[in-house]
């Protein structure tokens, strides 16, 4: 098999130190920035676009925005049963495949269902690539180096916030087909990279029969984080969607300025999941992940407490970085509470993922019927997300109390 399968037996012994951690986690790096970072991210700063160049109304643009996230829903769902159908790196080199091909075919409005489809494929190529991406290669790499694996991966999604404040206005200028084109020659070249980085099958270590295991795992905790973890996304809701419009109308500042606060968003973004992996790397991701929601539940709950403009620069940071960040601290939370045991893993994950997106999907409607209710009241909506994540915090600290001996 040559110099592959030796890659693939040094990673499945962990003997390889931080070269058995790059290759793949860069190749997931690259099917997170495809499926979430591009996919998501990269299409706010086109809606106005699309709605000035008549491609679509202004409500068509809206629906073709939320046929993204139902996709991801659906991706999530079934990306279990995906990949048992056929091998977990087969799906996702389909996966990333699918998400190319839909930055392709989006450069060609034929009609809304065409469009639709699309933003619906490439919502549940997401979907699969968040969930399948991170338990191969989690499962892959040496337990002592998850937390730096894991915030590579999820860097992708930082990546796509830059690239949708940055990279996508200036391509805009050439066009909309040039900017669906250019996006599409982008996730072709990181689905190129990515092909052969992905840990081989005989690389993940072997799942334990249930009947060979002597202390089942414990379910209850398992059920808090996806609990948490929905209201985390609820918490995060109000920076992702409404930070600009709460500078720039909200409190009067303005577009430009209001740009300089996404921009620092961005940069938290950026920098979000690395930081947070190294974290749980040094204390755990117990106690990684503890840290994560309070600091995210201060950041917040500053919004609603002051509105000085260093705070809300403060706070556009810390949520920024959260965004991405919060995702490996879980995903390597899954791990502890499920030692192992790779096929219930990747179950928890998949279900973890599903039950962010439900979350985020609630946030989303729920806070825009909010904020019509309130008479456009900002603040009513970071109250909301603050209250969700201080109540997820005492949730992770609840569930604690269940974990049995052997877990952490």
């Amino acid at each position: 098999m040559g110099k592959g399968s030796g890659t693939a037996e040094r990673i499945a012994q962990g003997t390889d130190g931080d070269g058995a951690v790059w290759r793949p986690a860069f190749s997931g790096l690259c099917g997170c920035l495809i499926g979430i970072g591009l996919a998501r991210f990269a299409y706010t700063p086109l809606i106005p676009a699309l709605i000035e160049a008549d491609w679509f109304t202004a409500s068509q643009v809206f629906y073709l925005g939320a046929a993204n996230l139902a996709g991801y829903l659906a991706g999530a769902l079934l990306a279990a049963p995906m990949a048992a159908w056929r091998s977990p790196v087969a799906m996702l080199r389909i996966m990333m495949l699918v998400a190319t091909a839909s930055f392709f075919a989006c450069a060609f409005p034929l009609s809304f269902l065409w469009f639709f489809l699309w933003r619906f494929l490439s919502g549940y190529a997401g979907g699969a690539l968040m969930v399948l991406a991170a338990s191969i290669v989690l499962s892959a790499v040496p337990r002592s180096r998850r937390g730096l694996a894991g915030g590579v991966i999820f860097t992708g999604v930082g990546l796509g916030i830059i690239a949708s404040g940055t990279l996508v206005p200036l391509v805009l200028q050439a066009g909309l087909v040039e900017v669906w084109l250019a996006l599409g020659l982008l996730a072709l070249g990181l689905t190129a990279f990515a092909w052969d980085g992905w840990p081989s099958s005989s690389a993940a270590p072997v799942a334990v029969p249930l009947a060979s295991v002597s202390e089942p795992v414990s379910r209850f905790p398992l059920r808090a984080l996806y609990v948490s973890y929905g209201l985390n996304a609820v918490g995060l809701v109000a920076h992702m969607v409404f930070l600009v419009d709460f500078v720039a109308r909200g409190r009067g500042a303005g577009l430009e300025t209001a740009s300089w606060y996404w921009i620092v968003f961005g940069v938290g973004a950026l920098i979000g999941a690395a930081l947070s992996g190294r974290l749980a790397d040094r204390i755990g991701f117990r106690w990684a992940l503890r840290a994560m929601v309070l600091v995210q539940a201060v950041g917040v709950s500053l919004v609603v407490a002051t509105d000085a403009a260093g705070w809300l620069v403060l706070s556009s940071f810390i949520i920024g970085a959260s965004v991405p960040g919060v995702v490996p601290l879980v995903a390597g939370r899954v791990h502890d509470l499920a030692p192992d045991r790779a096929d219930l893993q990747r179950r928890a994950w998949g279900i973890a993922t599903t039950a962010f997106a439900i979350g985020q999907a609630v946030a989303g409607y729920g806070f825009s019927y909010l904020f019509a209710q309130t008479g456009g009241s900002h603040v009513a909506l970071f109250g909301v997300g603050a209250a969700a994540l201080w109540l997820a915090l005492v949730i992770e600290f609840t569930a604690a109390k269940a974990v049995r001996p052997g877990q952490t």
